[in-house]
């Protein structure tokens, strides 16, 4: 039964070991913006690709796509930042909150400015997200300036047409 007991414990033990940690965070420099919400981080020695968590950004050739990617690129590019890991993505890119030098969150920055959306669709329980997405949009700035915003999500499932997506969240 000790015997048992023991290999239980090293089974679990070697289990928690193994299993992703979602919870990692790394600090690196910003060494590339590909567009509002990816960025390059060194991370080991290398480049590392994350995908900013909870948010989506304008495409490259959608409205305020180049602004978005402007913007990420005053806060972020060339600065020490923190990266906190929630997972990957499909394409093997790290999914993670960027943490700037003043303490504040990157993400949260790219909606509060309106140069983002929240991603309620992977993160559906982050209110703080859906706070700041409302009071952008109830201020009218950034993409809510524009009369009939397109979802990037709407935007990439229509092939690019002219398709319109109202954004949820709270009304002020």
């Amino acid at each position: 039964m000790k015997h048992f007991n023991l290999s239980l414990a090293i089974v679990i033990i070697v289990t928690i070991l193994a299993l992703p940690s979602y919870a990692a965070e790394f600090t690196g420099q910003v060494v590339g913006v590909v567009d509002g919400d990816t960025i390059d981080v060194l991370h080991n020695g290398k480049a590392e690709r994350v995908r900013l968590y909870g948010i989506d950004c304008p495409e490259k050739k959608q409205a305020y796509g180049k602004k978005a990617k402007w913007f990420t690129s005053d806060l972020a590019f060339r600065k020490t930042v923190i990266v906190i890991v929630r997972g990957r993505d499909r394409y093997g890119r790290t999914i993670g909150e960027v943490i700037l030098p003043n303490g504040k969150s990157l993400n949260r920055e790219l909606v509060r400015a309106g140069y983002a959306w929240w991603y309620f669709k992977y993160a559906p329980r982050n209110f703080a997200l859906k706070i700041l997405q409302g009071v952008s949009r109830d201020s009218q700035i950034g993409l809510w300036a524009d009369t009939e915003p397109v979802a990037p999500w709407e935007y990439r499932r229509s092939g690019k047409k002219n398709s319109r997506f109202k954004a949820p969240g709270p009304k002020s």
